[in-house]
């Protein structure tokens, strides 16, 4: 059993799904976890986050599987890539996903904070958080789970992603987080699904068109986000608490 001495403000309830739900993830793996986190953990009450960047079409073929119905949110910081948006539009429709909502700063937030669009380039922590960070957990408060598609290969910092965490009191489902960029490019191929166009040019990690430059051969896949600021992550992914 968990211990259900939690601290203060902490969801036992959701305390224990997320220890059940890491637990039946290390015998049947993240896939499993997907499924069984939409249709039987928080059914009605998760959300998917993707960015609609190089490798999301898997993730995404996964939950169009399960649900196509489940709510995928985008969080549109109005300085992505024009290929990001044609490319969300694209997927979204060749899988058949009905509820891909478009989120992102407000146009008060904008005026206060960077009305001149230029504060990534002196503050890129302050300027993820207002069009990331805040947008994101605005979006998310209805919600009890979150499914991203981080893995484990894309960067140092994310070497020892479990599938299942908690955060900030919700559960946090990483399904893909143990497959490996050959296995995810492998599967892609054999799912004929469609690329985002700016994979072919050089860009394995694609976030706004501000703060994102291609990557040479051999490099971290996300050393072009961010590239010669050290910031390796944009804020919305925080520590885990512990769950078991």
């Amino acid at each position: 059993m968990f211990d259900c001495t939690c601290p203060p403000g902490t969801d036992p309830l959701s305390r224990r799904v997320a220890v059940d739900a890491a637990r039946a993830c290390t015998q049947h793996g993240g896939r499993a976890a997907l499924r069984r986190a939409i249709t039987q953990d928080f059914a009605g009450r998760i959300a998917v986050v993707s960015s609609f960047g190089a490798e999301s079409a898997l993730l995404l073929a996964l939950v169009a599987e399960i649900a196509p119905a489940t709510p995928v949110l985008f969080v549109d910081t109005g300085q992505h890539f024009a290929e990001t948006l044609a490319y969300r539009d694209e997927l979204a429709g060749f899988l058949g996903l009905t509820d891909v909502r478009n989120i992102g700063p407000t146009a008060a937030e904008r005026a206060a904070h960077d009305p001149q669009d230029q504060l990534w380039q002196f503050d890129p922590d302050a300027c993820c958080r207002f069009r990331k960070v805040t947008p994101l957990d605005r979006a998310l408060e209805p919600f009890e789970a979150w499914v991203t598609g981080r893995k484990r290969h894309q960067a140092l910092s994310r070497v020892s992603l479990p599938v299942v965490e908690r955060v900030d009191g919700k559960v946090k489902i990483n399904p893909l987080a143990d497959w490996t960029a050959e296995q995810i490019e492998a599967e892609i191929s054999r799912r004929g699904l469609p690329r985002h166009a700016l994979t072919s040019m050089g860009y394995p990690s694609i976030g706004c068109a501000t703060c994102t430059r291609s990557v040479a051969s051999g490099e971290d896949p996300r050393s072009g986000r961010w590239a010669g600021t050290g910031k390796v992550e944009c804020g919305i992914h925080r520590l885990p608490e512990a769950i078991d």
